[in-house]
C-alpha cells in the first residue's frame, strides 16, 4: 500500500538545481561541501539547501507555498543567503539543462549509500549525468486525482520543456538538442516518461514489483518526468531543465499550477480529462527537446499538429482567469516574454553566435542572468 497524504489545495513547492562554477573559469568546481558543510541548524538556509549527487550542485528548495509570489520570494531569499557563502569561496552560480563546456570526466560524486548504489548500478550512464533541473510540486486534494491529472499533464510536458529548454551543449560540443538534458536523463532506469495507470491499485502492483525484483529500493528511485510524491501529497513535475532566472522560474511555475487547476476543475465538475496516446507522448518529447520552441507538437488524439508558440498563446488565454484566481497573473504573462525573446537554449546560441562560439562567454551570460534574476532582453 502507497499511502497518500491528501494536501488542502493547489500548494506549490519547488525545487532549483543550481551549478557551482569558478569565478574566473567558469568551469564547474566540487565544492558543494564547502558551501552545505558548515551550515548550523539555526541558519534559515540549512533546510532549504541540499547535497545532489555530483559535488559541483546544490539544490535550493522551498517550504510549501500557496501562491507563486510566495515561491519566488522563497527562492530569492534562499539564493540571497546562499550567495553570501558562495561570493566568500570565489564562486558563482549558474543553472541551465547543462554546463556548455564542463567535461562530465572531471566531475565528482557526492559521498554517501544511496549515490554510491546508483553509480555501481548505472555505471557509465549514471557518471554522464551533468544535468541541472527545475522540480514543481502541486498539491492534490485526493489520492484518485492524482493519476488522472498526471495522464492530463502528460499533453502540456512539451509547452513545458521547450519553454525551459537549456542545454543545446555537451561537453563543449553542440548537440542540435534545445534540451540535451531531456535526452540524457532517461537513460536512468525508471527515468523518463511515466506509464500511464488508470487506478492507483495497478500504480501500487507496478511499484511493489519494482521493489521485489530489486530494480528499486525506494520510492523516490522512481525517476519520472512526472511522478506522484505521495508523502507531499503532490503531483511532482520534473519536466524542466534548470533554468538561468527567478522570472522564469515564475513563468513556469504559473503555468505548472494554472494547468494543473484547469484539469482538476474538470474532475471537480464530474468530467473527463482528456489524454495523448502514449506514442505521441514519447513523440512530442523528443520534438521539443530536438526543436525546442521551433517544435510542432501533437495536440490529440486525433493527430491535430501545432507550433508549439502558438498553441501556448491560446493556452495562456485559456488560462487567464485561474491565474487570476491563484494570484498569478503576472507570472503567467511572463511566460509571453521567454516566447519574445527566446528560451535559454535560444538566448545561449545567441550569445556564443556574437562571440565565435566562445563557450566560455555563454556560460558567463548563465551566470549574469542568474544575477539580474531575468532573461537578457526583458
Amino acid at each position: 500500500m502507497i499511502d497518500f497524504t491528501p494536501s488542502e489545495g493547489p500548494t506549490l513547492g519547488v525545487e532549483w538545481e543550481i551549478a557551482l562554477v569558478d569565478r574566473e573559469t567558469l568551469d564547474l568546481v566540487p565544492l558543494a561541501e564547502s558551501v552545505v558543510g558548515p551550515l548550523t541548524s539555526d541558519d534559515v538556509l540549512a533546510p532549504k539547501i541540499h547535497r545532489e549527487l555530483l559535488t559541483n550542485t546544490v539544490e535550493i528548495v522551498t517550504d510549501k507555498c500557496h501562491d507563486v509570489p510566495e515561491v519566488i520570494a522563497d527562492l530569492s531569499s534562499s539564493l540571497d543567503r546562499l550567495r553570501t557563502l558562495t561570493d566568500d569561496l570565489g564562486l558563482e552560480l549558474m543553472s541551465a539543462g547543462t554546463h556548455p563546456f564542463a567535461r562530465w570526466e572531471s566531475q565528482q560524486v557526492t559521498e554517501g549509500d544511496r549515490y554510491a548504489t546508483l553509480i555501481d548500478r548505472t555505471r557509465w550512464w549514471g557518471r554522464q549525468m551533468v544535468i541541472y533541473g527545475v522540480h514543481t510540486h502541486v498539491g492534490v486534494t485526493h489520492r484518485d486525482k492524482v493519476l488522472p491529472l498526471l495522464g492530463g499533464m502528460l499533453t502540456y510536458a512539451p509547452h513545458l520543456q521547450a519553454l525551459s529548454a537549456s542545454s543545446p551543449w555537451w561537453g563543449g560540443v553542440p548537440t542540435d538538442y534545445a534540451s540535451n538534458r531531456a535526452q540524457m536523463f532517461q537513460q536512468l532506469p525508471t527515468a523518463g516518461l511515466p506509464f500511464q495507470f488508470d487506478t492507483w491499485a495497478e500504480y501500487e502492483r507496478y511499484v511493489d514489483d519494482l521493489l521485489v525484483t530489486g530494480v528499486i529500493d525506494e520510492l523516490k528511485e522512481v525517476r519520472w518526468d512526472l511522478r506522484p510524491a505521495p508523502h507531499l501529497g503532490t503531483l511532482e513535475v520534473r519536466v524542466c531543465d534548470g533554468v538561468p532566472t527567478l522570472h522564469e522560474i515564475g513563468a513556469l511555475t504559473a503555468l505548472t499550477q494554472s494547468l494543473l487547476v484547469h484539469l482538476d476543475d474538470r474532475l471537480t465538475d464530474g468530467g473527463t480529462i482528456p489524454t495523448l496516446p502514449p506514442w505521441h507522448v514519447q513523440e512530442n518529447k523528443w520534438r521539443t527537446a530536438r526543436y525546442g520552441m521551433d517544435a510542432i507538437i501533437i495536440l490529440d488524439a486525433r493527430n491535430r499538429e501545432r507550433l508549439v508558440t502558438d498553441e501556448l498563446h491560446d493556452l495562456l488565454e485559456r488560462l487567464a482567469p485561474i491565474a487570476r484566481r491563484l494570484g498569478c497573473s503576472d507570472e503567467l504573462a511572463a511566460v509571453e516574454d521567454i516566447i519574445r525573446v527566446g528560451a535559454s537554449y535560444q538566448r545561449q546560441q545567441a550569445v556564443a553566435a556574437a562571440h565565435d562560439g566562445d563557450l566560455v562567454e555563454v556560460t558567463r551570460s548563465l551566470v549574469s542572468e542568474m544575477r539580474a534574476g531575468r532573461p537578457a532582453g526583458t
